[in-house]
């Protein structure tokens, strides 16, 4: 009995220490642990950390994932959110499961990317694809994460203002090659370009996927067709993270050429990774409207 005892004690002092040293450890962890909803808000996000020690910054969404249409948390996504001090998003409904997460996590600060800006495009959420707007977001993250961690509120500042920079350069080079073009009727894939077009003065003709993986009807692909044929579309633009099978058809009947423009939803977890997509598109856009 009396080792059966000993053997309790032990057991109960074990469990005590490992529970002691969990909790130091927790204790200890003065990280700032920041989740981004998808791959822009953690690209914008990457830049105005940048260089500052004590943030850990993650991914929910794969970066292979795109845009969060009808996205389902997961459980390791539900995990990740448990640990998350912010959870930047871009906002604008993109989150369409941003109702389950609040409910999930109620004490859970959310920086809203694009507050402010979006609410006279409420029908559209894709507004990091203009480069203005993306800025916009950029300010609004580095001005709410500052607000949140007083400490490195300077350093956010510094960081999003250089950052800011290079885009405000990326938009300069781009208006100046793109402003000129001859051609600036184009038919794209889905909404994605509504506020790129607008921007930089393109005239979005047609979309042939309203909602992707929705493929178009017969007659919506006749509908294309003939406004093609009827008018000076020179281009058909897909996106990389989606199949192709419309446009093909809709350009095998047509003779338009389809080119691709990418939307920043996927890609490499790079902080110029939107800068080098931005500049890819550029190339393509001067190829397909000259």
């Amino acid at each position: 009995m009396k080792k059966k005892s000993l053997l309790c004690i032990v057991l109960m002092m074990t469990l005590l220490l490992f529970t002691g040293c969990t909790k130091e450890e927790e204790n200890n962890d003065m990280s700032l642990h920041i989740v981004t909803s998808f791959y822009p808000m953690y690209v914008a996000t990457s830049n105005i950390v940048d260089g500052i020690s004590n943030v850990d910054l993650v991914c929910l969404a794969s970066p292979s994932v795109g845009c969060l249409h009808d996205y389902q948390l997961t459980v390791n996504d539900m995990m990740t959110l448990e640990k998350a001090d912010v959870f930047v998003i871009n906002g604008g409904g993109m989150e369409s499961f941003l109702d389950k997460a609040v409910s999930a996590y109620p004490k859970l600060s959310i920086i809203n990317a694009s507050d402010g800006i979006i609410e006279m495009h409420e029908e559209n959420s894709h507004i990091w694809v203009s480069i203005s707007m993306y800025i916009e977001e950029v300010e609004n993250i580095a001005q709410k994460l500052g607000e949140y961690d007083l400490k490195n509120a300077e350093k956010y500042q510094k960081n999003a203002e250089e950052y800011i920079q290079r885009l405000e350069k990326l938009k300069e080079d781009m208006h100046n090659q793109l402003d000129s073009v001859t051609h600036k009727d184009i038919v794209t894939f889905h909404e994605a370009f509504d506020f790129f077009a607008e921007e930089f003065g393109l005239h979005i003709k047609a979309v042939i996927e309203r909602e992707p993986g929705t493929y178009p009807s017969a007659r919506e692909v006749a509908e294309i067709i003939t406004l093609i044929q009827s008018k000076e579309v020179n281009a058909i633009f897909t996106e990389p993270q989606y199949a192709k099978t419309a446009a093909t058809t809709i350009a095998k009947e047509t003779g338009v050429s389809v080119f691709e423009l990418d939307p920043v939803v996927t890609g490499e977890l790079e902080k110029d990774a939107y800068e080098k997509a931005m500049r890819k598109n550029l190339a393509v856009l001067k190829e397909a409207l000259q």
